[in-house]
C-alpha cells in the first residue's frame, strides 16, 4: 500500500475518524454530540505535533505528515463546522454563501500555511513562533464557546452561526499575528477547552438549537 505509516499520524487520523462521525450526528440532528466532537478534533491536533516529534522520521516521512495534517485538518475544522451550521438550519441565499467562503477560506489558509512553512524550515529552522492569520484549529473552541453563550442568555445565537462563519473566515485570511502555543500555553488552552467541553457534554441539551426545517437567517 502507498503511504509512509507510524504513530506520528494515529492522532492526526483519530480526529478525522472524529470528524467523520460527527457529521454523521449533524445530519441526524445530534447537534451537541456533533459538537462535542468537533472539540475532540481539537483536541487531537492539539497533541498530535508533538506526538510527531517524538518519532524519528525521515524527510518524506516528515513532509507526508504535514500534507496529512493539512488535508485531515480542511476536513476537522473546515467542512465539518460548515455541515453543522447546515445542520442548524441555514437554508437561505446568504448562509449558503458564508458556508461556501468559510471553507474556501479554510483551504485557502491551510495551502499558504504549508507553503509558508516548507520556506521557513529551509530557511530558518527551528520552531515557528508566530501564526499569520487564525489557524483553523481554534474553530474547535470558538464556535462551542459561541453556542454555549446560549443557555444563560437565551439569545439563540445558533441564529448567528453563518454570521460566525463569516467572521472566522475572513479572520483565517488576515494579517493578523497569533502566538503558536508550546508547553505552558498548551496546558492552559487544554484546560479551557476540558471546562468546556464538560459544559457542552452537561448543558449542551440547555442549547437552543433550531429545528431542522426552520431557514436561519
Amino acid at each position: 500500500m502507498i503511504g509512509y505509516y507510524n504513530y506520528s499520524v494515529i492522532l492526526t487520523y483519530v480526529g478525522l475518524a472524529s470528524a467523520i462521525l460527527g457529521m454523521t450526528q449533524a445530519m441526524q440532528k445530534n447537534l451537541r454530540v456533533a459538537v462535542l466532537c468537533l472539540m475532540f478534533c481539537g483536541f487531537c491536533d492539539m497533541f498530535d505535533g508533538a506526538i510527531a516529534r517524538t518519532c524519528k522520521r525521515t524527510e518524506d516521512e516528515k513532509t507526508f505528515g504535514i500534507q496529512i495534517d493539512s488535508l485531515c485538518d480542511l476536513v476537522c475544522f473546515g467542512v465539518f463546522p460548515a455541515m453543522i451550521g447546515y445542520a442548524t438550519g441555514i437554508r437561505t441565499f446568504f448562509g449558503y454563501a458564508c458556508m461556501i467562503f468559510y471553507v474556501l477560506a479554510a483551504v485557502i489558509r491551510l495551502g499558504y500555511f504549508n507553503v509558508q512553512e516548507m520556506n521557513r524550515v529551509q530557511a530558518e529552522g527551528g520552531k515557528r513562533k508566530y501564526y499569520l492569520g487564525l489557524p483553523v484549529t481554534t474553530t474547535s473552541l470558538l464556535i462551542p464557546s459561541m453556542l454555549l453563550l446560549d443557555i444563560p442568555t437565551r439569545l439563540s445565537v445558533v441564529r448567528f452561526y453563518n454570521f460566525a462563519l463569516l467572521l472566522l473566515g475572513l479572520a483565517f485570511l488576515s494579517k493578523i499575528k497569533v502566538r503558536k502555543a508550546y508547553m505552558h500555553g498548551l496546558i492552559v488552552v487544554a484546560a479551557i477547552g476540558t471546562l468546556v467541553f464538560f459544559l457542552m457534554f452537561k448543558y449542551g441539551d440547555k442549547i437552543v438549537w433550531l429545528p431542522f426545517s426552520i431557514e436561519n437567517l
